[in-house]
């Protein structure tokens, strides 16, 4: 990796495992994981002890063996349960019948109603209120000459767009933006802070889709009310768990998407500057490959969410046993070697880029196509609209949020000439 001259750890020395110098650069230590421990049995902070695959062919298998469930009930019922998984707060808030938590075929009925929102039409139609939405955030610090992208663009854009895509209404937009900042800055740390926000957002989501019912619109959380009145048996609690995971995981995805893409650019400077000229010149191929580079390079979700053997099973030589965890780490297997070539490379034209960024099997994230725009026109814009931006903090300075599932930049100060009005409400094309 480009920020990181530290060597990966002597091959008798197991690496120290999330730390905050570890959130900072963990691929040394994947990598030394890789080679000697593929398939890692450790102590989490929470207390639990799970498994960690790092290899590509072993999380590829993971991520699509039915014998891995994803409801915690395998965990907490077992031998060996200790400590807590998932959400915090999701449980008491009576949340847990999301995506993240259910098999099939509980699985495949709420997943069929939901990615009804996500149809590539869908996505295109909401290509300009995306692009409206990157204009006006740019707007709102273009001319003070600096900014903390991650506060004011990259954690604001997805929070809007998502409140408009389940029917959220703007004057309440606000009270999820702080919800969900609170869920951000507590997400490596107290429990409680999450807990306590989880629990707002329950009460709030319960009232919506009252609302909603009375007075449905064209929206997800409308859609789901309908659906579940025509005959889909969806509860309420199904309804607000939906709502609430899609609200959870498909702006914090996106929030690190953009963050660490554009410190990727800017720690890259030859691969920026050969995608700007892409852009210059009108062309959106090298930017859709791009995207997908840096989900591979230095993506949004380190490790996938929770599984939990349902029986036996042997992956990568280690034998795993009944309830125990098993956590897939995406960001070493989109690093391996014997699958990327030049893997610690970041490389913008990479076109065999099978990575693992938004999992694999019948829990690939299904708001990807959604983030995917998010993050092309996010990029696209700043590069557009502020074509000197370069960082304003020395690299070894910034600070990784230390959460366990996902990687993101906490701030990412930077500097530009202020006023720049180029490229302003130009709609970005998508492939």
């Amino acid at each position: 990796m480009n920020d990181s001259p530290e060597s990966a750890p002597a091959p008798d020395a197991a690496p120290e495992l999330f730390t905050w110098e570890f959130a900072t650069d963990p691929y040394p230590a994947y990598a030394w994981l890789r080679e000697h421990s593929p398939v890692h049995r450790t102590a989490l902070p929470s207390g639990v002890e799970a498994w960690l695959v790092t290899r590509y062919a072993d999380a590829r298998q993971a991520l699509a063996d039915t014998r891995l469930s994803k409801n915690p009930a395998h965990h907490a019922g077992s031998a060996n349960a200790k400590g807590k998984t998932g959400i915090p707060g999701e449980r008491k808030a009576e949340l847990m019948t999301h995506l993240l938590n259910i098999d099939p075929p509980d699985h495949t009925r709420l997943r069929r109603l939901v990615s009804k929102a996500f149809t590539p039409r869908r996505v295109a139609e909401f290509a300009p209120r995306v692009q409206e939405l990157t204009d006006r955030l740019i707007d709102s610090f273009i001319e003070e000459g600096k900014a903390d992208l991650i506060h004011d663009f990259a954690f604001p854009l997805p929070i809007y767009a998502i409140c408009d895509l389940l029917g959220v209404p703007r004057e309440d937009q606000d009270d999820f933006r702080d919800w969900a900042g609170m869920m951000i800055r507590h997400g490596g740390g107290p429990r409680g802070g999450v807990a306590r926000s989880v629990k707002k957002m329950r009460g709030y989501l319960a009232e919506l889709i009252h609302r909603k019912r009375e007075n449905p619109g064209d929206d997800l959380i409308s859609g789901l009310i309908r659906a579940s009145d025509h005959g889909e048996h969806l509860s309420e609690n199904e309804a607000a768990a939906m709502a609430f995971i899609l609200l959870f995981a498909g702006f914090e995805t996106t929030v690190n998407l953009i963050g660490n893409g554009t410190y990727a650019l800017l720690r890259n400077p030859a691969q920026r500057e050969r995608l700007e000229r892409s852009l210059a010149a009108g062309e959106t191929e090298l930017l859709a490959t791009g995207i997908e580079e840096l989900l591979r390079y230095d993506g949004p979700v380190e490790l996938a969410t929770w599984r939990y053997a349902t029986e036996p099973v042997n992956l990568g030589g280690q034998d795993i046993a009944v309830g125990d965890p098993v956590l897939v780490v995406l960001a070493a297997a989109d690093r391996d070697p014997e699958r990327f070539q030049d893997a610690d490379t970041l490389d913008l034209a990479r076109s065999d880029n099978q990575h693992l960024g938004y999992g694999h099997g019948i829990h690939y994230c299904v708001g990807a196509p959604l983030a995917r725009l998010e993050g092309r026109v996010a990029l696209a814009t700043l590069l557009r609209r502020l074509p000197d931006l370069r960082l304003a903090a020395e690299p070894a300075d910034l600070r990784w949020r230390g959460g366990l599932i996902m990687r993101g930049l906490r701030t990412l100060p930077v500097e530009f000439d202020p006023g720049n009005p180029a490229g302003k409400g130009d709609t970005l094309s998508t492939p």
